[in-house]
C-alpha cells in the first residue's frame, strides 16, 4: 500500500498513529506530498480528486481518502478493536468527529493567517473558529473523560492528534485553561510511543 503523506498534516498523523498501534507500519510506503488549497500537488489527484492528504492506494480496490475512511479500513485490515464492537462504537465515532471538527477549525485559522492577504483577514471569523475549539475542549473535559481514560480506541487517538495540532499551530490560545482533566489526560497519552514517533517537524 502507498500513503500520500505530509508530516505536518494532523489527519495524516491519525493514520500514522493507527499504523503504529496496529503493527502495520511496514505494510505502507509513504509518498511525501506538498499540497495546499491554492497549490494542489498534481501527483495526488489520481488518488484523491479533492487534492487532500491522506490518501491510501491499496491493491484490492480504488484509493481511499479522508482520514476516517482510511483509519476504519486499516483497523478492519488488522482485525483491530479501535472502533469497538459494542455500544462504545457510537461514542468512538462521536469523539472522532469532535476531534476532526477541532482540526477543521484549527486548520481554517492556519490557512486564514498563511494564505489570505493581511488586509483581507477577518479576526472575528478566526475567533469564531477558535470558539468551536474552546467549546469542544470544554465538552471533552466535562463529558468524555471516563471514555478517554478507558481502553485505547480511535476516539482517543483522534482527540490526541487534534490537541497536538492546536498546540503545534495555536499554542498561544491556551486550550488547557479550565480543562485540567483533559490536559492531564493528553499529557499522559502524548507519551505513547506512537505519538512520539509521529511528531511533526519543528
Amino acid at each position: 500500500m502507498k500513503l500520500a503523506y505530509s508530516p505536518t498534516s494532523p489527519y495524516v498523523r491519525k493514520v500514522m498513529v493507527l499504523l503504529h498501534e496496529t503493527g502495520q507500519l511496514d505494510d505502507v510506503t509513504l509518498m511525501p506530498v506538498a499540497t495546499t488549497p491554492l497549490a494542489v500537488d498534481e501527483t495526488l489527484l489520481p488518488s484523491n480528486p479533492l487534492g487532500k492528504v491522506p490518501a491510501l492506494e491499496r491493491p484490492e480496490g480504488p484509493a481511499l481518502y479522508d482520514s476516517r475512511v482510511i483509519c476504519a479500513y486499516l483497523n478492519d485490515r488488522a482485525k483491530g478493536t479501535l472502533y469497538g464492537k459494542d455500544a462504545r462504537h457510537w461514542e468512538i465515532l462521536t469523539l472522532e468527529a469532535t476531534a476532526d471538527g477541532i482540526l477543521d477549525a484549527a486548520l481554517a485559522m492556519t490557512y486564514e493567517a498563511r494564505m489570505r492577504p493581511a488586509d483581507k483577514q477577518m479576526p472575528e471569523w478566526v475567533d469564531g473558529q477558535w470558539n468551536k475549539i474552546a467549546r469542544a475542549c470544554s465538552a471533552l473535559n466535562t463529558r468524555w473523560m471516563s471514555h478517554l481514560s478507558g481502553p485505547l480506541d480511535m476516539g482517543q487517538v483522534s482527540v490526541a492528534c487534534a490537541l497536538a495540532y492546536v498546540d503545534f499551530r495555536h499554542d498561544a490560545r491556551g486550550w488547557r485553561k479550565g480543562n485540567d482533566a483533559l490536559a492531564a489526560w493528553y499529557e499522559a497519552f502524548d507519551s505513547r510511543p506512537s505519538m512520539q514517533a509521529t511528531r511533526p517537524p519543528a
